[in-house]
């Protein structure tokens, strides 16, 4: 129950709001006479539900620190409207779970990872409210992994790298010292989420075009130790070469499934009606060129027709 201290206080700011600068005027704070007022309601309640998602809210607990919250939001371009609703997000999640929280944004340039980077002050010059101080992971930050044996040994950091530097000159080098650690994986599952993930961190770069034909033919993978390896063995066992190559082919065919699905998907999506005919000569292209040229055209294409133009 609210006491009259309580309400007196309020009524004394609503009566006189000018009292609150005099006041801290003692304290060195130069808060300027109000020229005008607005009382404004003080019910905070949403009556209109708003939908908020943040991109990744994790919990980790460390033996140091104890549990708290990762709240993981990627960034492609300044957004103004983006500090506030971090503010938010960060005050609504400490209020709800009682836990610290961190804010990581990720960025793929530097003059977005530098705007992500300034603290977000909310109040006056003279006295900030609150303060939110995100943490920023960029190009800038983030090395370029360009080395087989670095890539070899920490996959998430060269995932991080390929897809915080999109838009680096150098983005070549990293994808491919990317695809050929993926191909070296002996786990097919590993090799999916990062290939996954990776193409998914690239969106619309120019460098997600890279990447998928890395992943469609990546010659790499039959010269590499893994796969020379195993052709050794083969040679020595006798028919261990042809079982090694059928793994090569299936891996292979799988792909070019995988981009036909897509296509198929994608024509879907856009509504774009696709006869049983021209979708049997989408799943029989054996050609990983020709069927990445196909999802290209599915991007605009009016008519399924468009895809096979020449």
């Amino acid at each position: 129950m609210v006491g009259s201290a309580h309400e007196a206080m309020h009524r004394l700011f609503q009566h006189d709001p000018g009292v609150f600068a005099r006041a801290f005027r003692a304290l060195e704070l130069p808060f300027d006479d109000p020229a005008e007022v607005a009382v404004f309601t003080n019910d905070l309640t949403e009556i209109r539900p708003l939908e908020r998602r943040v991109d990744t809210l994790l919990r980790i607990t460390t033996v140091r620190d104890g549990p708290f919250l990762l709240l993981v939001e990627a960034q492609g371009r300044q957004d103004q409207d983006k500090p506030s609703a971090w503010a938010y997000y960060l005050a609504h999640l400490h209020a709800k779970y009682r836990l610290p929280v961190v804010l990581l944004v990720v960025c793929q340039d530097v003059a977005t990872a530098e705007w992500a980077a300034e603290p977000i002050n909310i109040g006056l010059s003279q006295w900030c409210s609150l303060t939110a101080r995100p943490l920023v992971l960029g190009p800038h930050n983030v090395p370029v992994v360009t080395d087989p044996d670095l890539a070899a040994a920490d996959i998430p950091l060269a995932t991080l790298s390929a897809i915080t530097h999109a838009k680096d000159p150098d983005i070549g080098a990293i994808l491919k010292t990317l695809a050929d650690a993926l191909h070296e994986l002996d786990n097919e599952e590993d090799f999916h989420v990062f290939a996954e993930l990776t193409e998914l961190g690239l969106g619309s770069t120019r460098a997600a075009k890279t990447w998928s034909k890395l992943m469609s033919v990546d010659l790499s993978f039959y010269r590499s130790k893994t796969s020379q390896r195993l052709r050794a063995e083969g040679r020595a066992e006798g028919r261990a070469e042809g079982r090694v190559e059928g793994r090569v082919e299936g891996r292979v065919e799988g792909r070019l499934e995988e981009i036909a699905d897509k296509t198929l998907r994608l024509l879907e999506a856009r509504g774009i009606d696709v006869a049983a005919a021209d979708e049997e000569h989408i799943r029989s292209c054996v050609d990983p060129e020709v069927l990445d040229r196909w999802f290209d055209r599915a991007i605009t294409a009016t008519d399924v027709s468009d895809l096979f133009a020449e």
